[in-house]
């Protein structure tokens, strides 16, 4: 495979879109497995300035990606978990609240909630949402109020409208003014995406 090109013009869009990467807002897959739903998600991320996305069973088992992600997986690193239970264990421990798409009795409307704090919003698959154990073990519920006869979005619709609103409440905080990466490990991932 050949080295892109590393143009004047190439190198300063890598650094201009690294000094807007928030590492503490992320997104968390429970067996989200359909392709075209996690490309869609990781482009979703990408275009809020998501570093890296975490899944638990991505693609069913497939490692393949749909080519509408415009190649959005080069960019979005995915960490996989073998189970919720580690996933969540993960984010918890990085600092992170978790907030569970999921309609129960105490969901908050999604843009009640500040997403300024370190935040991995859990999707769960369409047909079935996140899991009852998923559910249990995040910080808060939320939810996209829905005026018409369904209930929820694709998860992709879901996951890009929680997130465009995570990033207006961090755009008017300034989250994307400054680099919010280390200075060292913004210069790793900028060599490295001179190889992508």
């Amino acid at each position: 495979m050949a080295v892109p090109e590393r143009t004047p013009e190439r190198m300063a869009r890598i650094r201009e879109v690294l000094s807007r990467r928030q590492p503490d807002l992320t997104v968390l897959l429970e067996n989200v497995h359909k392709p075209h739903n996690l490309s869609a998600i990781l482009r979703t991320c990408d275009a809020v300035g998501v570093l890296r996305a975490h899944a638990v069973n991505p693609t069913g088992g497939v490692p393949t990606f749909n080519e509408t992600s415009g190649g959005s997986h080069k960019w979005v690193e995915l960490q996989v978990y073998p189970d919720i239970q580690s996933a969540i264990a993960h984010l918890k421990g990085q600092g992170f609240q978790v907030l569970a798409a999921h309609l129960s009795e105490g969901a908050l409307d999604f843009r009640e909630v500040d997403y300024t704090k370190p935040t991995a919003v859990l999707l769960g698959a369409e047909k079935w949402g996140v899991s009852e154990e998923a559910a249990a073990l995040s910080d808060l519920h939320i939810k996209i109020p829905m005026m018409g006869m369904v209930q929820s979005l694709n998860v992709s619709v879901a996951a890009a409208v929680i997130l465009f609103e995570a990033q207006r409440q961090r755009i008017r905080a300034g989250f994307y003014d400054v680099p919010r990466l280390e200075k060292e490990a913004l210069e790793a991932l900028f060599q490295d995406w001179l190889k992508r």
